[in-house]
């Protein structure tokens, strides 16, 4: 959410340098969390570390083209990871469903609409032509207004894909968020169960008289 709205209001060089390390920490945050040994653990955060460096130097040495994408794919890569390994540990659990398990699942979906944002600029870059129809641009902001319309199936129409590949990536991109509400959302929601309170019949469950 902090780097949806600061990419929103704010543009530069070091907001680019910003959302990288909120991403690097997300994914940090996600393989501390794991259940991991601690030589995976330690292997992961040196991938996620040098992928974050390697993304930096692309994005900030190329201001387009293919080195560019290659460094917003790293982004996406990146968080694609965060995504998975905090499903996972969702889905692992063998616990009762908590309120910690249904931000578990927030946090998921967030980073799947961030993660799609990152992946449309790397098409951009990628392929020739406009990647928005009518000639809307083409920018951080957008991506991210474009993503989380099409991930929620919104869709006000403002902006549309203008080529076969992002339109491509949009539909899978509608098609995970509503599997990802209709299935995981809606099983943790109906599964929660905030913090139990004795019952007034208490003792009538354990053979002695309730309380008159």
């Amino acid at each position: 959410m902090a780097d949806y709205v600061l990419s929103a209001f704010v543009s530069g060089t070091w907001v680019t340098v910003v959302r990288l390390g909120l991403f690097l920490a997300a994914a940090m945050l996600a393989v501390r969390t794991s259940q991991f040994r601690r030589p995976t653990a330690l292997l992961a955060f040196a991938a996620a570390a040098s992928g974050s460096v390697i993304a930096l130097v692309l994005v900030l040495t190329f201001s387009s083209g293919p080195g560019a994408g290659t460094g917003y794919l790293l982004m996406g890569v990146l968080l694609a990871g965060a995504a998975v390994l905090v499903l996972y540990r969702v889905l692992a659990s063998r616990q009762e469903v908590t309120l910690q398990s249904i931000f578990g699942a927030i946090s998921v979906y967030m980073i799947l609409g961030l993660m799609f944002a990152v992946f449309y600029a790397a098409i951009n870059e990628f392929t020739k032509g406009a990647f928005f129809a009518d000639g809307q641009p083409a920018n951080v902001k957008t991506f991210q207004y474009f993503s989380f319309t099409t991930l929620t199936t919104l869709g006000y129409g403002d902006f549309t894909a203008a080529g076969s590949g992002g339109r491509a990536v949009a539909v899978m991109e509608a098609l995970v968020g509503q599997v990802f509400l209709a299935t995981l959302g809606a099983r943790l929601v109906a599964a929660y169960r905030g913090p139990q309170r004795p019952r007034d019949d208490e003792g009538a469950d354990n053979g002695q008289d309730p309380p008159g």
